[in-house]
């Protein structure tokens, strides 16, 4: 299952804005233009499917940071995705002194030509019992029985954010233990928890490619330290001496833990994979290989194939002739909220005659009076 289409209303920077997805999506604009804010609407249908609305909302920092400021009426937020074109998913909710109010939620499906809604609110129990509007049906087992493959699918997005410092010393920034953090406190301990044959599995491929990227390094393993129990991961470096030493997750690089959790990150789970700015701390010459790295590796999955949304500013990214101009959706801000846009006809023609989404898309996201930076001056 895959995200085919989404529609954001008075979501964050978003007034009302239409996307199209496919299997891949390259999300790009300006700084502030809501690329993060368009990963997080899926986020936010992850969150409410595992811990309510209520928790997903104030985690945002309540209504006033989730609605979008210039909200004209109705002023509902509101979030529509569609599923392999044949579910539709929609949820719109305001908010009182008091409580959130669920303004409208449903869920049709498509089969044959034939749309039929399955679920639509409020509905008769919600009239005689206003506080039902406060819970989603995502979160309720006893509503979703005709959809809970859409629950469970919003569940299983992961997003990923991460911050070297936070995979090299979890407890130096938070001595509370961390579980799914998309930052990668706790991504040694998710790999130590994998099983064993399919985690070795996937470290020896992970090995190979870190081999490549970075040649001193090889054999990948994970290993648990005698005096602490902890794990931690190994890797041999090569260096001029006849005896090579190995060295954990302390010593290696940003960018070596930066590729090797995306790598991981293909085969932890299976639902849409959410990827922020992946070139960070990477060679111009690795972020050319990442979008086929990233078919290779899902090509070689025995779960199903994996949806990846991906922000980027990077020019060596989008370079790669393989990207095509429907995987790239271009975020452009305005006094009417954000707009997203595909490439028009003649985007689509010079793609087609050569040229990369780098050559034809990315000179789009330029701010228009970007050349006045130069002529700041420090008081």
């Amino acid at each position: 299952m895959i995200i085919t289409k989404i529609r954001l209303q008075n979501w964050k920077n978003f007034g009302d804005a239409n996307a199209t997805c496919g299997k891949r999506v390259f999300l790009i604009g300006p700084n502030a233009s809501g690329k993060s804010n368009f990963l997080d609407a899926l986020r936010f249908l992850r969150d409410i499917s595992q811990d309510g609305l209520k928790k997903a909302v104030d985690a945002r920092g309540g209504m006033k940071s989730v609605r979008y400021l210039g909200a004209r009426r109705p002023s509902s937020v509101g979030i529509v995705v569609h599923l392999d074109d044949k579910w539709e998913y929609g949820l719109y909710f305001t908010s009182n002194k008091e409580n959130l109010k669920i303004t409208k939620e449903y869920v049709c499906f498509t089969e044959n030509g034939k749309t039929v809604t399955l679920f639509d609110r409020p509905n008769d129990e919600d009239k005689l019992d206003e506080m039902r509007l406060t819970q989603t049906a995502l979160q309720q087992v006893n509503a979703n029985k005709d959809f809970r493959e859409i629950a469970d699918f919003f569940s299983s997005i992961q997003y990923r954010h991460i911050l070297p410092q936070l995979v090299r010393d979890p407890k130096n920034f938070s001595p509370v233990p961390s579980k799914n953090d998309p930052y990668g406190r706790d991504l040694v301990s998710q790999i130590w928890n994998t099983p064993m044959k399919t985690r070795d599995a996937r470290l020896k491929k992970i090995s190979e490619a870190l081999t490549i990227a970075v040649p001193q390094l090889s054999n990948l393993t994970i290993d648990q330290d005698k005096s602490t129990g902890l794990p931690h991961l190994v890797v041999r470096y090569d260096h001029w001496r006849r005896h090579a030493v190995y060295q954990n997750e302390d010593a290696f690089s940003d960018g070596t833990l930066r590729l090797l959790t995306l790598l991981w990150s293909i085969f932890d789970a299976n639902g849409p994979l959410l990827l922020e700015e992946p070139e960070l701390s990477l060679h111009e010459e690795i972020v050319k290989q990442l979008p086929d790295i990233f078919a290779r590796l899902d090509r070689t999955r025995k779960k199903a194939t994996r949806q990846i949304f991906i922000t980027t500013h990077s020019e060596a990214m989008l370079s790669i002739p393989g990207i095509g101009a429907n995987e790239v959706l271009r975020l452009e801000p305005d006094n009417e909220g954000t707009k997203i846009y595909m490439p028009n006809e003649q985007d689509i023609l010079l793609m087609k005659e050569g040229l990369s989404a780098a050559d034809v898309l990315l000179p789009k996201t330029r701010p228009a009076r970007i050349e006045q930076l130069s002529l700041f001056t420090p008081l």
